[in-house]
């Protein structure tokens, strides 16, 4: 199953196991762990207290009392004291703890704090990248929905340099694509002076556009011929057999489904199954439907999912996603920042995930 970063009152969520960034004492304290305590009532104190508390890395495990979860995990992550002290090493330790309690208790959620990062002082950028990381080499080997609950945008940051640029990127694509600039303009004496933008076309018609947009006919009208690009002449002719296996193909690839098109092309890079879909972000149970369902039609979002697990180029994930009836518009910021990416060879979805949740954007898998 998936890892889903969101937004959200962590004492709130209904899943298996939340997990409680305590203190060594357990007994309760400031920000996440005085929140879980206050949520779950006294009962969950009177439970901590014959723990015998908790060292740093390690956690424990006590039932959820007022919450609306089964279990509590609480782990003690390590104060930061300028990250040559084993911090990373002991932040590290805490995410692998408490997902083998969670594994061993047969948990099929659960959902993290950004554990850490907050009074201990541990960097932001530095404790997402080992959270993602640690919970990214769990779900390689087992199924779970593992949630990371960020409470407000405050507590949670990608570095200043892919923000910005991925903003200057998308400040690019965007304003060409909505605004036609008329910076001058004579007046009658002569004097030039800026008028304004004029944006073309509104997102869900540039969509629109964008998805109408058919490859060259062979019917096409000869005035129509300037518009195609060159093409490379052969210097030899194929043989008529392959010519028409290659045409034959061609049309069987042209009526494929998303489903077909996306198994044929998990075949081709020689992938399984599960690597395709847990490199994805994607539910077992998702991908099962889009297997057995020849006329599955996936959301955007998990259309592009796929198109980064198997590492397409762009005009490869533009071709997967027409299988699905969508296409990527400049229009969508979701959709520059997917170009971005993809454009940069970076294929790791969540990486791209965090980016996306930084903008503001929905998050791709499921």
């Amino acid at each position: 199953m998936p890892l889903q970063i969101i937004r959200n009152d962590i004492t709130k969520l209904t899943c298996d196991a939340i997990v409680n960034a305590a203190n060594p004492s357990l007994l309760g304290g400031g920000g996440v762990d005085g929140a879980i305590h206050k949520a779950a009532g006294k009962g969950l104190l009177r439970e901590c207290r014959k723990l015998g508390g908790c060292k740093t890395g390690q956690a424990k495990l006590t039932g959820g009392h007022d919450l609306p979860c089964k279990y509590v995990i609480h782990t003690v992550g390590p104060k930061w004291r300028g990250g040559q002290n084993g911090e990373r090493e002991q932040l590290q330790s805490c995410y692998r703890a408490s997902l083998r309690l969670a594994l061993e208790h047969e948990c099929q959620s659960v959902a993290f704090p950004l554990i850490s990062s907050g009074v201990y002082g541990y960097p932001k950028e530095q404790a997402l990248k080992v959270a993602v990381d640690c919970i990214t080499e769990f779900l390689i080997e087992h199924d779970m929905l593992v949630y990371l609950v960020v409470f407000d945008k405050s507590s949670f940051q990608i570095s200043e340099k892919l923000f910005a640029d991925i903003a200057a990127f998308i400040d690019d694509k965007y304003v060409d694509t909505h605004f036609l600039f008329r910076r001058t303009q004579q007046d009658g004496r002569g004097e030039s002076t800026f008028v304004g933008a004029t944006e073309i076309l509104p997102p869900q018609e540039s969509e629109r556009a964008a998805r109408s947009a058919e490859p060259f006919r062979e019917d096409a009208a000869p005035s129509d011929l300037h518009k195609l690009p060159p093409v490379a002449a052969k210097t030899t002719a194929a043989p008529m057999q392959t010519m028409e296996f290659s045409l034959a193909d061609a049309l069987r690839r042209e009526d494929e489904s998303f489903s077909q098109a996306l198994l044929r092309k998990i075949d081709e890079k020689g992938m399984t199954d599960s690597a395709c879909y847990k490199k994805a972000n994607v539910d077992r149970k998702l991908f099962s439907k889009i297997r057995s369902d020849v006329h599955y039609h996936p959301s955007k979002q998990t259309a592009i999912a796929f198109a980064i697990a198997l590492e397409l180029s762009l005009d490869e994930t533009k071709d997967l996603l027409l299988k699905a009836g969508f296409a990527l518009s400049h229009s969508s910021k979701f959709d520059i920042i997917i170009e971005y990416f993809i454009t940069r060879g970076n294929y790791n979805v969540f990486e791209i995930n965090e980016a996306l949740f930084a903008f503001d954007q929905a998050l791709l898998g499921v």
